[in-house]
């Protein structure tokens, strides 16, 4: 990394910390609409009106609590896409959120996937080496969720003893501490982010932010890694964005689907983008 680059990310980062000193008291302060969808499942929603980060922000937050009539399952396609809001009718869920990269044009996973014990899909490397989103993973096991970091070997993923395996990132907190973000573009720039979080005390959060509206501007990686920060998460995970963000929950109006997904460029709830794959809570 070049002395300008370095320059470059500093000034940004001051930046940053400065303004979400402000920033953090309105998101904590605000007054989330707030809806229990089944029991120990919360819904919770808000439109910031310019208030955050200085622009327009609209937030969908599934809080799901540890218990033992709650599982989470992953689900996929492997050449065919599907919109979100069909997995998880199809697979009678009570929520789901689109999960992790995928070939828009061919189908499947570019990222490794494991689901029910079966390897779905290897990483596609780019010139031998693993993508950005390729160096963390959701975890699926006892019909719970963790976060696991790339250890830096080829075929970490193939070893991580689990029913299910996500490949994706950048991964933006790990055991409580702040993952690094580099100048990328992906990063730096205000796009609708789909995030998974599990919080100090032991709370799942499927998160989505909207954007590309006028209404909803969309945050870069290092505004929804101080989302995560102020939402108290140990860990949290960037998982595929832009017009693939849509929260779906059972028996909500617009067919489920609660957040305002860009693919069709219009304000309203049927944007959905096809996907390969999603994550889905379920009872047992």
């Amino acid at each position: 990394m070049s002395k300008i680059t370095q320059i470059f990310i500093f000034i940004i980062l001051l930046a940053l910390n400065v303004s979400a000193q402000g920033d953090s008291l309105t998101f904590v302060t605000a007054d989330w609409h707030s809806l229990e969808i089944a029991k120990g499942i919360v819904w919770k929603q808000y439109l910031f009106k310019g208030t955050l980060f200085g622009s327009n922000q609209n937030i969908n937050i599934l809080e799901v609590k540890k218990s033992k009539r709650i599982s989470f399952e992953f689900g996929y396609e492997t050449k065919k896409l599907k919109l979100t809001s069909k997995f998880g009718k199809e697979s009678d869920a009570l929520a789901a959120v689109n999960g992790t990269f995928f070939n828009t044009k061919e189908g499947g996973s570019v990222d490794f996937l494991k689901a029910y014990d079966l390897v779905v899909h290897h990483n596609q490397l780019k010139d031998g080496k693993r993508e950005f989103h390729q160096k963390a993973a959701v975890v699926l096991k006892n019909s719970t969720l963790r976060i696991e970091k790339w250890n830096g070997n080829d075929e970490w993923e193939t070893h991580l003893h689990a029913k299910g395996v996500m490949v994706s990132g950048p991964l933006l907190i790990f055991h409580k501490g702040q993952e690094p973000l580099d100048s990328a573009s992906f990063n730096l720039t205000r796009h609708p982010r789909t995030a998974l979080a599990i919080t100090n005390s032991h709370q799942i959060l499927l998160i989505t932010v909207d954007g590309r509206n006028e209404n909803a501007a969309g945050m870069s990686l290092f505004e929804l890694r101080n989302i995560l920060r102020w939402l108290n998460a140990g860990m949290g995970i960037n998982l595929d964005g832009g017009g693939s963000t849509t929260l779906w929950i059972y028996n909500q109006p617009a067919n489920g689907v609660v957040n305002y997904p860009c693919d069709n460029r219009k304000w309203d709830h049927t944007g959905e983008r096809r996907v390969a794959n999603v994550i889905m809570v379920k009872k047992r």
